[in-house]
């Protein structure tokens, strides 16, 4: 018998440590957040302004709000609101431990694979979610990755009970990694490091070209069906948008005219740090890019140290609208940087609001999610939070409260837990 009650206490305190919090409640009760400074998100700034928020919806934005009409207040004086964070081509919620293969979802067997939905794979309890809260990256879009075609990407709010209930868009793109013209040998394996046209360029472009062309004459009614094919019709019919997934200058411009020439619509080029070399061919054909992020090496050995900083400002400049990459080394434990990514471009060229915007209201018009996040406007969701200080520096980066639909957030994490109790032991 003790045996049956060491394993259940056993079996309780795991799952005490390794599940998340239970996701807020719908709101109940009107809240309004006077004295603060506003940042609407689309590049304007309300000082010591008002936001108020009825059934999860922003009802009022200005310099005061009748407080009468609100039965909660929040006095925010000398602090900022922020509309949430918006990640972009994250894999948040499909893997847990790197090390671990069972907890790691988001890449699959196979080379073509639209049909493959991050959605389902999605982990709404993930530890790694809830340490993004604390810094204000609130909603994610939750991408596959490898092969030539990943999957089908969903946008997700980051404090839910299961997928279902975090899903704010589903499948609303399919990404493609467009084959790389260059390739380096493996220095790990006493390989040429260095860089070389890659022999096998055209055969991949032509498996890809073939794959599109078979997907584009697909009957939908046939059966059997084709997965793979009836998951690409969205894309031919506008619905759904087509990530290309390509870095070098070669591979942006062979990729986006070549998707172009088939006739699709809705492109958005991600990662894209050959585009400073192609920024009149991106604006003529109107491409919107997910920059990578500027906490990395250079691509290139004669690249500019400093060009990863400088490539946000140059393309915002170019009148592109862009939003940030997330993707990388770490990429699901440092999606919760991705303020600080917005704050390094304004330290290179950028308007503090302007790189508010790269991961606010430019991130909801590319994942066209813009008529309900992204900004702090009357008739979107109140999704925001209160920061101490300006939001896009980790120093002052330390929110208060946080709203999804204006649920109240806790802002505990396993870390912050870790935090409070190690600073009693030291101070001690």
């Amino acid at each position: 018998m003790k045996k049956y009650i060491l394993i259940l206490l056993f079996v309780g305190t795991s799952y005490s440590l390794f599940s998340q919090q239970t996701p807020a409640d719908l709101q109940s009760q009107s809240i309004v957040i006077y004295n603060a400074h506003i940042h609407i998100g689309n590049g304007d700034i309300i000082k010591n302004g008002s936001i108020g928020f009825k059934n999860g919806i922003i009802d009022y934005v200005g310099l005061k709000a009748d407080m009468d009409n609100y039965q909660e207040t929040i006095n925010a004086n000398g602090k900022h609101v922020y509309p949430g964070f918006i990640a972009t081509n994250s894999t948040l919620g499909l893997a847990e431990v790197d090390a671990v293969r069972a907890t790691r979802d988001e890449d699959e067997i196979g080379d073509f694979l639209p049909h493959i939905r991050a959605a389902i794979a999605y982990d709404a309890e993930s530890k790694i979610i809830e340490s993004m809260r604390p810094n204000g990256v609130l909603i994610a879009q939750v991408t596959p990755r490898g092969g030539t075609i990943s999957g089908s990407s969903s946008i997700m709010q980051l404090d839910a009970w299961n997928w279902e209930d975090a899903l704010i868009e589903n499948d609303e793109g399919i990404h493609l990694n467009w084959p790389n013209p260059y390739s380096r040998g493996r220095w790990w394996l006493g390989e040429d490091p260095t860089l070389k046209v890659n022999k096998n360029y055209s055969t991949s472009v032509k498996k890809v070209s073939t794959f599109f062309e078979n997907a584009q004459v697909y009957n939908k009614n046939q059966i059997p069906v084709h997965l793979p094919y009836q998951a690409m019709s969205g894309v031919f019919e506008g619905n759904t948008t087509l990530y290309l997934h390509a870095k070098d200058e070669k591979q942006i411009v062979d990729g986006i005219s070549y998707l172009k020439k088939i006739g699709l619509s809705k492109i958005v080029l991600v990662g894209g740090n050959g585009a400073v070399d192609q920024l009149d061919f991106l604006k003529e054909n109107n491409i919107p890019v997910i920059v990578s992020r500027p906490h990395r090496l250079p691509d290139n050995e004669d690249d500019d140290p400093k060009s990863a900083f400088k490539i946000a400002s140059q393309l915002v400049n170019s009148g592109l609208l862009v939003s940030i990459d997330v993707s990388g080394s770490m990429e699901r434990m440092n999606t919760r940087n991705l303020p600080f990514y917005a704050g390094s471009f304004a330290a290179y060229g950028l308007d503090k609001e302007i790189a508010l915007q790269l991961i606010t209201l430019n991130s909801a018009k590319i994942l066209g999610i813009n008529d309900k996040l992204g900004s702090l406007e009357v008739g979107k969701h109140a999704t925001l939070f209160v920061s101490k200080g300006d939001a896009l520096d980790m120093r002052t980066n330390i929110i208060e409260h946080a709203f999804i639909s204006g649920r109240k957030l806790s802002l505990e994490t396993h870390q912050t837990e870790l935090w409070k109790r190690y600073s009693k032991k030291f101070q001690e």
